[in-house]
């Protein structure tokens, strides 16, 4: 149950500052990119060197997804990190990391999260306060910490941030810590705060993996501080990473 949520006015002036999933305005955490982003060392520790992510077994496909979910996984891409919605208006969810091996998808650690306070939409728009479900990429990664060790491309800079406080009346600080870019409606290869929205500012954007903060999000999916950095850790752009994310029913499609 979500206790002492904020008004309307308040809640909306709150979206446009966190700017996870808030549509066309930019805002002081999800501004236009300012330098470019810094590529991490090449050398890092392999997939496979957490015991968490070593300790479950293995299946041929990825768990509870259907024909029409599972075709819009790219063929070359070797890991996927898969979050599984609580329920269709529900914002929890867990995040679950992969790995595609000769025998199939391995399973890896496991998290729970948060998603938007609505929960899923098979065609999110701006300010509609649920995620996107679907297949997309993981190319970049920020935040306002230095960089912990990430694969992908990250952006340090002082404009990941994160005012205000959510829907439970938690303080938004260090949410944007550490990101990684989920690229919905957003240009690949760019910094996080890249504004560019290929589909139209209509259907939103700035959708992230973030730090969590105690509560529902805007759109984005948020995990613990620590579990972001080890995502930032694993997640290696030569083995084309996805996100699979969605409550159960749509997964299953």
């Amino acid at each position: 149950m979500i206790m002492n949520r904020p008004p309307a006015a308040l809640l909306a002036a709150s979206l446009l500052l966190t700017g996870c999933g808030g549509g066309a305005a930019a805002s002081p955490g999800h501004g236009p990119a300012a330098g470019p982003a810094s590529s991490a060392p090449a050398a890092s520790p392999p997939v496979s060197a957490s015991p968490e992510m070593s300790a479950q077994g293995a299946a041929r496909d990825l768990p509870g997804l259907g024909p029409k979910t599972l075709a819009g996984i790219p063929a070359d891409a070797r890991q996927a990190v898969l979050v599984s919605g609580r329920g269709k208006n529900s914002p929890l969810s867990t995040v679950t990391l992969y790995r595609r091996t000769e025998e199939g998808w391995q399973a890896g650690a496991a998290w729970p999260a948060h998603n938007a306070l609505k929960g899923w939409s098979a065609h999110h728009v701006g300010s509609d306060l649920r995620s996107p479900v679907g297949v997309f990429g993981l190319t970049d990664a920020g935040g306002l910490l230095p960089d912990p060790g990430s694969r992908l491309p990250y952006h340090h800079s002082g404009r990941f941030t994160s005012p205000g406080t959510g829907f439970e009346g938690e303080p938004l600080a260090g949410s944007f810590d550490y990101v990684v870019a989920i690229d919905y409606n957003r240009k690949p290869g760019t910094s996080p705060l890249d504004w560019t929205r290929p589909l139209g500012p209509k259907r939103g954007g700035g959708i992230w993996f973030h730090v969590d903060h105690g509560g529902p999000t805007h759109g984005c999916v948020s995990i613990s501080e620590q579990h972001m950095k080890e995502l930032l850790r694993t997640l290696d752009p030569r083995l084309h990473p996805v996100v699979v994310m969605g409550d159960a029913p749509s997964l299953a499609r």
